[in-house]
């Protein structure tokens, strides 16, 4: 039974992650709860798993629907995987109760930003020429590759922000340009669990079906319903990660 629900979560996780991110919030915690007595790096991996191939078609459809500057986003592909690489190394060194705190934070400064701002992402305007687009795709791909590696929640949003915040995307351009960077860091982290042991791919390839089935059903109503259609789900996503990251940071204080 659990293969069964966990296949439904995956599916609407992909759903989600494919429009803007944040699908790790769905399944994430269906795997927990699941499976209780596993090792968190095990349902971690196994989860990464299953959503990267979800991400891989929505990346793949993306880029036959929507003209992205490939001459920036190749380049800041390689760094990403660096940056994460570098993050996965990095949680060793660093405390991570401080992120855990400030991140519910940093993600309501971002959701009252873009509420105030009710333009922000609605025009495709890039606003770099080509070589300064080429260092500031890579900029943001290796600073929030760090962060996926080194942490992770709320990924995909950080991506999505960045790219409608500092190029000057829209919001469909910018889910598009940031699904190929997620993946980029999702197969990082698959290679490193995986080295470690910590995957379970039974589970991983039947979770993988379901997400890649709601990642294109996600990714067609995005290409469908453009821009205003991915901002509003970018808001509630964000929303619901602050509530999530915000109950995980503070609850146990208050116990």
């Amino acid at each position: 039974m659990e293969w069964w629900w966990l296949s439904a979560a995956s599916a609407l996780a992909g759903f989600v992650d494919a429009i803007v991110g944040g699908g790790g919030l769905i399944l994430v915690p269906a795997l927990f709860a699941a499976y209780p007595t596993a090792a968190p790096a095990t349902l971690l991996g196994t989860n990464k798993s299953a959503s990267m191939w979800g991400t891989a078609a929505a990346s793949w459809r993306y880029a036959r629907r929507v003209r992205l500057p490939w001459h920036a986003l190749l380049p800041a592909v390689g760094v990403c995987w660096l940056g994460a690489m570098a993050g996965a190394w990095a949680v060793t060194w660093v405390p991570g109760e401080p992120l855990r705190r400030a991140l519910p934070w940093v993600l309501l400064a971002l959701l009252l930003y873009t509420l105030a701002r009710k333009d922000l992402g609605r025009q495709h305007a890039p606003r770099w020429a080509a070589g300064a687009e080429t260092l500031a795709a890579c900029v943001v791909a290796g600073v929030i590759g760090f962060y996926d590696g080194l942490f992770g929640p709320g990924t995909g949003s950080f991506f999505v922000f960045a790219f409608v915040r500092v190029l000057g995307y829209d919001f469909l351009h910018a889910s598009a340009a940031a699904k190929l960077l997620n993946l980029t860091s999702n197969v990082a982290a698959v290679g490193l669990f995986a080295w470690k042991g910590h995957v379970w791919w039974a589970l991983g390839l039947t979770m993988a079906l379901a997400n890649v089935a709601g990642s294109l059903l996600g990714t067609r109503l995005a290409l469908r319903h453009g821009a205003g259609f991915v901002r509003g789900v970018f808001l509630l996503v964000v929303a619901a990660l602050i509530a999530k990251t915000g109950w995980d940071a503070y609850a146990p204080l208050w116990r």
